[in-house]
């Protein structure tokens, strides 16, 4: 019998493992027992299934002191030895660093927590938050006996121009560190369409006169200031196309024609929509983005 770790801090666990030398040829049943059941407690006992060698339990740390945790079987017993320290109250964070003062959005960067001692058996997890321009883990763990973490967070797309603070929290202790977000250095239009009830799903409204759904490219990035946004939008029928100073339009004009001729190849429900967007930002620059992979519901509009 073994356990994972010989030191646990109270309120701690580890793992314990016992093993014959033989694969059980029917489940058995090996007995549990801590000598001091103040400072660590065991299961009363832990299977090892048929045909299976090792079973693992879990060993609690409870207060401070020593004990050792047995294990035993028809006459036959293993120990192993089992330290329980004091929590050490007085780790807190000391402070949180971003490796980069400038992220250009849409990219990759790193901070590190730093603790003001070593962290407890069973690592200290880390909360974090960050500004909605950014992509930060909800946790990152400070593993035991070391003070220091290092986590990568994302500045998202089109968020270019601002400044965002990411925060770290740790048992009643916090900091806080800003990173100033870049515009990108070449235009980049992105887009998506999203539905009523699902994305990438538009449905003839009013009665074939405008799509239900909204195509959006607010997560587009340009190094000036995005002024405008060409829309086009096909379903097999004519293109449509329609500008907008705003990165999102919501239920485009269409008419019947954008459709092709009912009914529907196959007897399907949709037919494929295609959409598109050019943006231009006020220093000359352009880019394209197309969503290809969008649908359209005709919903028993103009003749389907």
């Amino acid at each position: 019998m073994r356990l994972s770790s010989s030191s646990i801090a109270a309120g701690a666990t580890t793992q314990g493992t016992v093993s014959l030398n033989a694969a059980a040829s029917t489940s058995m049943t090996i007995s549990l027992s801590s000598s001091n059941t103040a400072v660590a407690s065991v299961p009363a006992s832990v299977a090892i299934q048929t045909g299976a060698m090792t079973a693992t339990f879990t060993v609690t740390g409870l207060a401070p002191g020593s004990t050792t945790i047995a294990a035993s079987m028809n006459g036959a017993s293993a120990q192993s030895s089992l330290t329980v320290t004091a929590v050490n109250v007085n780790v807190a964070i000391a402070g949180l660093s971003l490796a980069d003062s400038t992220v250009t959005e849409g990219n990759t960067s790193t901070g590190t927590v730093t603790l003001t001692a070593p962290a407890p058996s069973g690592g200290a997890t880390i909360a974090l938050t960050g500004s909605s321009s950014l992509i930060v883990p909800t946790m990152t763990v400070v593993n035991a006996g070391t003070t220091s973490v290092t986590f990568s967070y994302v500045t998202k797309p089109g968020s270019g121009g601002i400044s965002a603070t990411v925060t770290a929290t740790y048992s009643g202790s916090s900091a806080s560190a800003s990173v100033s977000i870049a515009k990108s250095t070449t235009a980049v239009a992105r887009l998506g369409v999203t539905g009523p009830t699902e994305s990438e799903t538009c449905e003839m409204g009013n009665s074939g006169k405008t799509l239900n759904c909204t195509f959006n490219a607010s997560t587009s990035s340009a190094p000036g200031t995005i002024v405008s946004y060409d829309w086009t939008y096909s379903a097999g029928g004519m293109m449509f196309s329609q500008t907008t100073t705003s990165a999102v339009l919501t239920n485009p004009t269409v008419d019947c024609t954008l459709l092709p001729s009912p009914p529907p190849p196959g007897g399907a429900m949709s037919v494929p929509l295609t959409v598109t967007v050019r943006i231009h930002d006020d220093k000359g620059n352009t880019a394209d983005a197309a969503d290809p992979g969008a649908r359209l519901l005709p919903m028993h509009s103009c003749g389907y």
